[in-house]
């Protein structure tokens, strides 16, 4: 990836506040992590012999539980005494049904932890087990590491996922109205209102659920302010938000309104997707990990994704970047030894392969390859069209945290209650409470 920004000065997330919507699968699935209340057992299950041990795995990814059971099928070549049960929770509730757990010294043995302020905050606190020279870890670029790296250096987790978010679109439909790729904002408009003239939905979007909200201006807002020359300048303490630039990334959010779905504030990240899956809305601004799901409900459909053109003269086309988790211990396992042997599986190549290719993700791993020409593409994008989610690898802090403050904004923005430099002025006052350039 061409960068991702650590978090620098960024004042951690206490354990009580660990705010949810990092971008991800939410379908219904309320059942919370199973305890880890098995009991100890040798360390022979670690090296593929002896007493068999069962692992729980809690995650926010609940759709991806069929896949995970392939991937455990290939780690129990190598450990076959070691089960792991895959136990998820529906993206909104998982943080504090994890939180609660652990603070009750229960909770999955294999945690996906979340990514920056919010997993590290947990680790600092001593729910996370230190994974310090993990055999594996060495792979990984440091700015990857720094999405589970605590202030004090210890490391927490193995990355989990590069989510990059970009424009899908319907290849058909845009080649049936005789539509390209647009490569400047002003031509995104047009392509837009084509579509909108010909009775198709532009962007399949809803504004029900705030983390939706806080992902897509990620990824559109570079539009407005240009990408990495200001998010340097924001880190820096030279640029606010309250500056011309921030201010006319959220106006072009509000400029898309025209093509969203009628009632889209009311809409929610599921029936989003489905309007784009089945081919009601020719554009969908999400990332990387819905592919699969996608690809899942219409096999038929010929999807593509580009990057966000640029308003600024002169700016590329970008993508938002960022680590999405990482796989992590339970300082409280009585197994952390034989979680411990499916973290180092998660730093291999094998591993990264089965992620790519079964998940339908972009995988950390260097030297990866996606047989998924549309994952290609998006890993392709990350490695030369990166720029941050700056919510989740900078902004995810405070009480509310910034990226919170965003959400809550942004609904407000969409409800006509707030304009774009209000939303502005909303973020800058919350992040003058705490991070320090």
């Amino acid at each position: 990836m061409k960068r991702v920004y650590s978090l620098g000065t960024v004042v951690l997330l206490s354990t009580s506040l660990v705010v949810s919507g990092c971008g991800s699968n939410n379908k219904a699935n309320e059942s919370s992590p199973s305890n880890s209340a098995t009991p100890s057992a040798s360390s022979s299950a670690s090296n593929g012999s002896g007493e068999k041990v069962k692992l729980t795995m809690g995650s926010w990814r609940t759709d991806d539980k069929a896949v995970y059971e392939k991937v455990f099928a290939e780690f129990n070549k190598q450990y076959p005494n070691i089960e792991i049960d895959f136990s998820p929770t529906k993206s909104t509730e998982y943080n504090t049904v994890l939180n609660t757990a652990l603070q009750t010294g229960e909770g999955p043995d294999i945690i996906h932890l979340r990514p920056y302020a919010a997993g590290i905050g947990l680790g600092d606190s001593g729910f996370i087990e230190p994974i310090n020279g993990l055999p594996g870890l060495e792979v990984f670029p440091a700015d990857v590491m720094a999405a589970s790296t605590g202030k004090d250096g210890n490391v927490y987790g193995v990355p989990m996922a590069l989510n990059t978010v970009g424009i899908m679109y319907n290849k058909k439909i845009f080649k049936d109205n005789n539509l390209e790729v647009p490569k400047t904002w002003d031509e995104l408009l047009k392509v837009s209102q084509s579509l909108k003239d010909n009775k198709i939905i532009p962007f399949g979007f809803g504004a029900k659920d705030g983390w939706i909200l806080s992902m897509t201006q990620g990824a559109i807002g570079p539009a407005g302010y240009g990408g990495n020359e200001f998010v340097d300048k924001l880190l820096k303490g030279e640029k606010k938000f309250t500056d011309e630039e921030y201010v006319q990334s959220l106006q072009l959010m509000k400029d898309l309104v025209p093509y969203f779905p009628d009632k889209f504030t009311g809409i929610g990240y599921e029936d989003m997707r489905t309007f784009f899956a089945t081919e009601q809305a020719a554009m969908y601004v999400l990332g990387d990990f819905d592919v699969g799901v996608i690809q899942t409900m219409n096999p038929a459909l010929e999807l593509g994704v580009f990057p966000i053109p640029s308003k600024v003269a002169g700016a590329s086309p970008t993508v938002s970047t960022y680590v999405d988790g990482s796989y992590a211990v339970n300082a409280a396992s009585k197994h952390k030894e034989e979680a411990k042997k499916f973290l180092e599986f998660a730093t291999s190549k094998e591993f990264g392969n089965l992620f790519a290719n079964e998940m339908k993700r972009v995988s950390p791993i260097p030297g990866v390859t996606a047989t998924d020409p549309v994952i290609a593409q998006f890993a392709e994008l990350a490695n030369t069209a990166s720029t941050p989610y700056l919510m989740v690898t900078n902004f995810n802090s405070g009480n509310p945290t910034t990226k919170v403050t965003l959400e809550n904004s942004m609904q407000a923005l969409y409800l006509n209650n707030m304009d774009a430099k209000k939303v502005a002025e909303e973020l800058q006052k919350n992040v003058d409470t705490w991070f320090k350039p």
